[in-house]
């Protein structure tokens, strides 16, 4: 009968596999996260001005979120848009949801993880 070897590098492969499958989880878990925060008429309201897919009764004031990846290919552009819009536009009529403390840092990354698989 043969055994596996017990060397440090099966060891450190089995931790990777582990690790791999953990953070996707932790990776699918976010963007749910980000969807029902999104889709929370209490919190970030997105819907509240946008179409986005699998919304009910979105708003048409803001654009459709929709290839946001594409849009937005740096994910901090985007996290900074959600945080202070008014910065880059000071006519803008979206929240500042992060200046105002609307939605905390975590909320925010969340929602954009969301947001990224539009």
């Amino acid at each position: 009968m043969t055994a596996f070897p017990r060397t440090p590098v099966l060891y450190v492969l089995l931790a990777m596999a582990a690790g791999l499958a953990g953070s996707s989880a932790r990776a699918q878990s976010a963007v749910t996260d980000g969807q029902k925060l999104a889709f929370d008429r209490g919190k970030g309201n997105c819907l509240t001005c946008h179409v986005i897919k699998g919304g009910d009764l979105p708003g048409t004031i803001g654009p459709e979120l929709k290839d946001i990846k594409s849009k937005y290919p740096d994910r901090n552009e985007l996290v900074a848009i959600i945080f202070d819009e008014t910065k880059r536009n000071p006519q803008t009529m979206m929240p500042p949801f992060g200046r105002n403390r609307i939605l905390t840092e975590q909320e925010i990354s969340a929602i954009v993880d969301f947001l990224q698989t539009l």
